[in-house]
Formats: C-alpha cells, sequence, structure tokens
C-alpha cells in the first residue's frame, strides 16, 4: 500500500506564511543600515591604529589586538568601569524602587488626582535629559540654587556657595537624581499597566483573609507582574550603564572630570579628546559586548515568559 502524499501548499497559503517575513524586511533593513553596519565599522576600527590622521584621509593600519591590549591594562579604564556599574546599581534601584511605588500609588488615587500625577510624569518623561540637567544644575547651583537656599533656611547655617558638583560623591548624588528622575516615569507606566491586570477577586479574598498590604504585595501582585519587572530592571541597568548625557552636562557645569567619568564619557574622552579612535572603538565593542550579554537575560526572560 502506497502512502498518501501531503497535499500541497496553496498559493494563498504561501502567500501567507511569507507575509511576516514582509512585514519585517523594511525593518530589519533599517536595523542592517543604521546599526549593523556602524556596528561593523567600529569593529574593524577597533583594530586599527585610527587617529586624527586617519580621519584626514591616511589609510589606518591594523594593529590587531594591541588596542584592546591597551585599554584593558590601564587602570583608569577599569575605575571608570566599576565608577559606573556603582551608579547603575544605584540609580537602577531607586528607580525601580520609586517607579513600582508610584505605580501602586496610582492605583489607590481616583482619576483626577490620577490624571495629575500622570500628566506630572509625561512632563517629565517628554523632557530632554540635557534639558533636565540643565534645569536640575540650576537647583543645585552654587549660588542661586534652591537646595542651598532651602538648606539655609532650615538649618541656619550658611549653605549659599557650597558646590555639589566639585567633590565626586555629591557629584554622583546629583547625578542619580537626575537619571533617576528622567526614568521612573517609563517603569511607573509599565508597572501601572501590570498591575491592571491583576484580579480585583484574588486580592479582595486575600484581604478577607486577614492578609495585609505588604502581604498582599509580596505573594499576589509581585508573581503577577514578575516578568514586567525582570524586564524593566534589566532594560534600567542597560540603559544607566550607558549614560552619557546627564554625566557630560554636569561636568560641563562644575564637576571635575578626571573624578566622575562614566564609560560613556570615557568612551568619548578617549576618541574626541585624545584623537585615539582605535582605543575608542576597543572600549566601545567591551561595552557592547556588556550589553549584549544583557540582553541576552532580556531576550531569554521574554521567551520564558511567553512560554508560561
Amino acid at each position: 500500500m502506497t502512502a498518501t502524499p501531503a497535499p500541497a501548499a496553496s498559493p494563498r497559503r504561501r502567500r501567507r506564511d511569507r507575509t511576516p517575513l514582509v512585514l519585517l524586511l523594511p525593518a530589519l533593513t533599517m536595523l542592517l543600515i543604521f546599526i549593523g553596519w556602524p556596528l561593523v565599522q567600529l569593529i574593524v576600527m577597533s583594530f586599527q591604529n585610527y587617529g586624527r590622521e586617519q580621519i584626514f584621509g591616511k589609510p589606518p593600519t591594523f594593529v590587531w589586538f594591541d588596542n584592546y591590549v591597551r585599554v584593558l591594562t590601564d587602570a583608569e579604564f577599569w575605575v571608570v568601569l566599576a565608577r559606573s556599574f556603582g551608579l547603575m546599581v544605584v540609580c537602577a534601584a531607586a528607580t525601580m524602587v520609586l517607579g513600582v511605588a508610584i505605580a501602586l500609588m496610582m492605583t489607590a488615587l481616583g482619576r483626577v488626582m490620577r490624571t495629575v500625577v500622570s500628566v506630572g510624569l509625561l512632563l517629565a518623561w517628554a523632557m530632554p535629559a540635557l534639558t533636565g540637567t540643565i534645569v536640575w544644575g540650576w537647583i543645585f547651583d552654587t549660588s542661586y540654587g534652591l537646595v542651598n537656599y532651602a538648606l539655609t533656611r532650615i538649618t541656619g547655617q550658611n549653605w549659599i556657595g557650597h558646590s555639589w558638583l566639585s567633590d565626586p560623591l555629591s557629584f554622583f548624588g546629583v547625578a542619580a537624581i537626575i537619571i533617576t528622575w528622567g526614568a521612573i516615569p517609563f517603569v511607573a507606566f509599565s508597572t501601572y499597566a501590570g498591575l491592571s491586570q491583576v484580579p480585583d477577586e484574588v486580592l479582595e479574598a486575600a484581604s478577607l483573609d486577614g492578609s495585609g498590604a505588604w502581604q498582599r504585595f509580596r505573594f499576589i501582585v509581585v508573581p503577577y507582574i514578575r516578568s514586567i519587572l525582570v524586564v524593566l530592571l534589566i532594560l534600567q541597568v542597560i540603559w544607566d550603564l550607558r549614560v552619557f548625557a546627564q554625566i557630560y552636562a554636569l561636568q560641563t557645569v562644575g564637576g571635575i572630570r578626571a573624578d566622575t567619568n562614566t564609560i560613556g564619557v570615557y568612551i568619548y574622552s578617549v576618541s574626541m579628546a585624545t584623537g585615539d579612535l582605535g582605543s575608542g572603538g576597543a572600549i566601545s565593542v567591551i561595552l557592547v559586548i556588556v550589553l549584549l550579554a544583557i540582553s541576552a537575560s532580556y531576550i531569554r526572560t521574554m521567551l520564558t515568559s511567553e512560554d508560561d
């Protein structure tokens, strides 16, 4: 007895199977042009002796791993990288805690107050990072800043003239405030959207059983929105690790660059200030590898949540 051959797919079925690829093709083309090709150029540059002479037309020469060896054996690179990770940990933790707290508060507010809070968050989110940093720089201004004036009035001591940016510790305190302030709206809105999916019946049943607010949040709310929180945390780690505009702007206002560089500003300084684009490219590739490792965790989390 011969096996019955499988029916051939109809032309309409074949066209339908190709539809997702056709729809993704423009986006993939844009990614290849604006991200893929520059990334390839960056990798090639990281293996070359590429300086100001090469910018003006002199052919670059390949030095292969010399740039990477120079970067990885430079003590300043490791100090900057550790400083960047420290700032990232503080900002990501503060952003997640405050963003989730604001989202929980929004669920308890009435429609009018929730709208007011949403508008305030949107205004903070819409403000460009550089503009927000300038505004916060005025707030912490040495002579006319609101913070120094308020501390003078509250403590009775003269804070006028105190510089918050000259000391590295207070500099990063101000930077952490600015970075966290700009990132909270995204976490708050995303978490609020997730909280709207938690069944009210489950919360009411837990409340009738005597569970407190913290217990309901820990054992009911968090499991429902865990995948959202994990994705938000990973995104915050990626964004805070490569922060540039806020740090650079504060350094321009009054920070000491040698003591306050983060990895993003350090790449800019090595590439532009010294003209060593090869070493700057090597540092950038190292940062890309770190971010890809974090992004792999993000993708794995997304796939796991879809399977669940």
